[in-house]
C-alpha cells in the first residue's frame, strides 16, 4: 500500500508489487508498472534518491538480468584482487614479487603466503586500486614463467 501510494501520484499504475522472502518479510525492493512511459520517467526523476521510511531509495527503469550484465557487468568480471600461484621454484622475495606487478597499476596490497618457517608456499595475492590494472596484470602475466636473477 505504501509503495502504491508513493507512486500513484505520477500516473495510472498497472501493477505494483513488493518482493517478499519465504517468511513474508519485505526484501527491500519492489516493482511498479505504469501505464505510460511519461509516468515512469516522472517517478524516476522525482523519487530516485529520496528518503522513504528513513531509507534512501533507488528508482530506475526495470532491466532484465541480461541487460544488467551488459550494462553493469557481472560482479566477478570487475575484480581488483588477483591470486597468483605456482611460483614456488622462482624463490621470489616480497620486493621482487611486488616489482613484477607494479608496471600494471597502483597496488593496494601485495603478499606472498609463507609457512611458519618464513618459506614461500608458492602462492600470493595482489590487490590493485582498479579493475583495469588487475585485468592488465592478468592478461600480461597469466601462464607466464617467472624467472629471478
Amino acid at each position: 500500500k505504501s509503495l502504491y501510494d508513493t507512486f500513484s501520484v505520477f500516473g495510472n499504475i498497472l501493477s505494483c508489487k513488493v518482493a517478499h522472502d519465504e517468511r513474508n518479510q519485505s526484501k527491500g525492493y519492489g516493482f511498479v508498472h505504469f501505464e505510460t512511459q511519461d509516468a515512469s520517467d516522472q517517478a524516476i526523476q522525482k523519487v530516485n534518491g529520496m528518503l522513504l521510511n528513513d531509507k534512501k531509495v533507488y528508482v530506475g527503469r526495470f532491466m532484465t538480468r541480461k541487460e544488467r550484465m551488459e550494462t553493469l557487468g557481472h560482479p566477478a568480471t570487475r575484480f581488483t584482487n588477483i591470486y597468483v600461484k605456482n611460483f614456488g621454484d622462482a624463490n621470489l622475495s616480497d620486493e621482487e614479487f611486488q616489482q613484477l606487478f607494479e608496471p600494471y597499476g597502483k597496488i593496494v596490497s601485495c603478499v606472498i603466503m609463507k609457512d611458519d618457517g618464513g618459506k614461500s608456499r608458492g602462492f600470493g595475492f595482489v590487490s590493485y586500486e582498479t579493475h583495469e590494472a588487475a585485468k592488465k596484470a592478468v592478461d600480461a602475466l597469466n601462464g607466464s614463467e617467472v624467472k629471478t636473477c
